[in-house]
């Protein structure tokens, strides 16, 4: 693609994970013209395997992204490696500036640019998250079942997380992190279930040959084999201010988020928006979902302007031989 291009899209999509690509698919199988923006950043990349997917179960993300690249390419949709550093523009006409320059624009667009995880300052966690700290029992349980798992106290969710992660493992450890504070009936539940209750700020992760080994305290070192957090999430808009979008706070006190209906419109008309960055909760199957319903939804919004746009020809015309 050449830089500063002025063939407009039917539709640009911000966001090549599996709610954007399975919307590029959707929108080329019904003959739109669809560019897929990528900064090849997507949330799952730590992780091993995708999970909760049925047929691809265990597949590497990155794989399973790289095979639906080449679907949606198969169809005609055209990837565009970048960022989008500055948009500008209203429906019919938005248009997007990327990080080497390269101007793109379309009719309509979809925002698929997920979260970004925000986890707590605590050495060695990033450098584990997506292996040895975990956050989804749904989607990585299975793979720590029986095994020592810890719960690192973040607030009230902790409580919730720790009773979960039960249901895989009878070794439980909820590390209050001077941050959660277990109301009297949580104490009693989580005695109940037998899980242990550890009190005071972590230090630091023990770390051996790239596993997690403990979690170390100021009153010692509790041996741990997985790590669970629940991270502050935050919606990825970076460079879209200019479009009018925003982030919002969730009603789930999780972080913030892109507000959208449920046909994936956005409160900025012509702007659809599917996967995480809409909803928190979505794994990679509901949010591939997601971006097949949006791309719905968005291709009938251009149906309804085309029709709208022939039938007022087909008048004129009709009243011109009258």
């Amino acid at each position: 693609m050449s830089k500063n291009s002025e063939f407009l899209y039917d539709a640009v999509i911000i966001g090549g994970g599996a709610a954007g690509l399975s919307a590029a698919q959707t929108l080329a199988r019904a003959r739109r013209s669809v560019a897929v923006i990528d900064s090849g950043e997507p949330r799952n990349a730590p992780a091993e395997g995708v999970h909760a997917f049925i047929t691809r179960d265990g597949m590497n993300p990155l794989e399973l992204l790289r095979i639906a690249r080449d679907e949606a390419e198969g169809y005609g949709a055209v990837m565009v490696p970048g960022r989008v550093t500055e948009a500008s523009g209203s429906q019919g006409a938005f248009s997007l500036t990327l990080d080497d320059g390269t101007r793109v624009s379309g009719r309509r667009a979809l925002v698929a640019t997920g979260l970004r995880d925000d986890l707590p300052a605590i050495p060695g966690l990033q450098e584990l998250w997506g292996k040895d700290v975990l956050h989804c029992p749904f989607c990585h349980g299975w793979e720590v079942r029986d095994q020592a798992i810890g719960i690192i106290g973040a607030g009230p969710v902790s409580v919730h997380q720790a009773l979960m992660f039960r249901q895989w493992s009878g070794n439980i450890t909820l590390f209050l992190n001077d941050l959660a504070n277990p109301a009297a009936e949580e104490l009693e539940q989580l005695a109940a279930r037998g899980i242990r209750i550890v009190e005071g700020a972590i230090q630091k992760l023990r770390v051996q040959d790239g596993r997690l080994k403990g979690v170390a305290l100021a009153s010692g070192e509790v041996s741990i084999d997985a790590l669970v957090v629940g991270p502050k999430v935050h919606a990825r808009l970076e460079g879209l201010a200019g479009l009018g979008l925003a982030a919002a706070p969730h009603p789930s006190g999780m972080g913030d988020y892109l507000v959208a209906d449920e046909s994936g419109a956005t409160p900025v008309p012509g702007i659809w928006a599917a996967g995480n960055i809409t909803d928190l909760k979505a794994q990679v199957l509901p949010a591939a979902a997601g971006g097949t319903w949006a791309a719905v939804n968005l291709n009938n919004s251009l149906m309804a302007e085309e029709l709208a746009r022939d039938v007022a020809a087909y008048r004129e015309s009709a009243g011109a031989r009258v």
